[in-house]
């Protein structure tokens, strides 16, 4: 086997124009399909981390009715649906993939929050335990956040995030000031935003109009147990857990959603918790990408099966020149597969060659695409190594032919070519 190598580089480096416009199509043909992968891997990154954002993990799970979030300002409490117990939480936190998990309350603000004459026209209330801004990555960063005791003594405070803050006291410390929930006086003990902030990379205005829909304009956070105070009576929760890594997320949102309904009495089977996964969400627009991608893939593996013709092509011309040397090595005892392996290490060498050098073309190609359109790419190791290999495979096939015709010359007649 090592002989046939070395004598296959000594055939391509003795025709070495011959042989690199052989390897062209090989060469063209994986170059593509590394690039096209490695953008396709890339964006795919690029969606998932502006979805996701960076190290949040988080999977929220909440009641809808069909394919719409159930609205309780508007439709009230539905019959048959209980408060998220203790017990029920807990039984979500035993989940493997589960890193913890807490309940909360939320309502769109719709000028029900005002400081003196400044009003909050937008953004969401949250009724929160004081365990969720660990799981949901928020740090204090004026003030603190809630504590048992607030709880406890059924205090009426606040956090503000920072948008809020700005809405409410522009340029002013908020802290120990009052606003109004309701027209329920509440004071504020602490401004917190998110331990990592991660913006989502615009490319587009379809990007932007993508990743921008909630149209957010701050968050304003009271304890839960208030939450009867501000409007009126208890309501179903809704849980936001943490996992450990990020694709656990659909697992660990499916279990959630067979707990939670698992308790569930309503009449109208339409009223269930769903998780809201924004690991699908992604995969859902990867794979929209990824099917006009996947017509690109097979337009650049045309390139290949034409590089492929090209190496049988020239394998054959080879096997006619070196006729009167097939057959001395026949006449002096040289077996059918010794020559069969021999041509075929040479195609084998000769597109694995192709295929190494496309490897590298296609990484350079896809860095220049990535430098002129500001698309995220990533290099999948992986694909390179199968292009590499079946490179190598196409020589062997399409080798095939030419080797077997060098392996069943006849060796007299060999001897007598001219």
């Amino acid at each position: 086997m090592l002989e046939n190598i070395r004598l296959s580089f000594q055939g391509i480096w003795s025709h070495k124009m011959r042989s690199f416009l052989t390897m062209l199509g090989i060469i063209i043909g994986i170059a593509a399909i590394i690039a096209i992968v490695s953008t396709i891997k890339g964006t795919n990154e690029q969606i998932k981390q502006n979805l996701i954002g960076a190290g949040d993990n988080s999977v929220t799970v909440q009641l809808h009715q069909g394919d719409s979030s159930y609205e309780m300002e508007y439709n009230g409490v539905p019959d048959g649906v209980p408060v998220v117990s203790k017990e029920v939480l807990e039984e979500i936190r035993e989940v493997e993939e589960v890193k913890d998990a807490t309940t909360f309350l939320t309502r769109n603000i719709y000028n029900t929050i005002y400081q003196n004459n400044i009003g909050m026209s937008g953004g969401n209330l949250y009724g929160v335990e004081k365990e969720y801004f660990d799981i949901c990555n928020y740090l204090a960063r004026n003030g603190r956040v809630f504590d048992e005791q607030d709880f406890k003594k059924f205090r009426k405070v606040v956090v503000l995030d920072a948008d809020a803050k700005e809405v409410l006291f522009p340029g002013e410390d908020a802290v120990g000031k009052t606003i109004e929930i309701q027209k329920e006086p509440f004071t504020v003990i602490g401004v917190v935003e998110k331990s990592s902030k991660f913006e989502p990379v615009i490319n587009s205005m379809e990007d932007y109009y993508l990743y921008n829909q909630s149209g957010n304009t701050g968050r304003v956070f009271v304890p839960a147990n208030q939450w009867p105070a501000l409007y009126g009576y208890d309501e179903p929760q809704k849980v936001v857990l943490t996992v450990h890594e990020t694709e656990d997320m659909p697992v660990a949102g499916k279990r959630s959603e067979e707990i939670l309904n698992a308790y569930l009495t309503v009449t109208d089977d339409t009223i269930a918790y769903k998780a809201i996964d924004l690991l699908e969400q992604a995969k859902d627009i990867q794979d929209l990408s990824q099917s006009t991608n996947s017509m690109l893939i097979w337009i650049a593996g045309i390139s290949l099966l034409v590089g492929g013709i090209g190496v049988m092509n020239i394998m054959l011309v080879s096997v006619t020149e070196r006729t009167q040397e097939i057959g001395l090595k026949k006449a002096i005892g040289a077996r059918k597969s010794k020559v069969l392996g021999q041509f075929l290490t040479e195609a084998a060498v000769l597109t694995s060659m192709g295929g190494l050098i496309g490897v590298i073309v296609g990484i350079i190609l896809a860095e220049v695409i990535s430098k002129i359109t500001g698309t995220l790419v990533a290099i999948s190791v992986p694909a390179a190594v199968a292009a590499v290999v079946f490179s190598m495979v196409i020589g062997i096939v399409f080798g095939l032919l030419p080797s077997y015709k060098a392996a069943n010359l006849n060796p007299i007649e060999a001897l007598r070519h001219e």
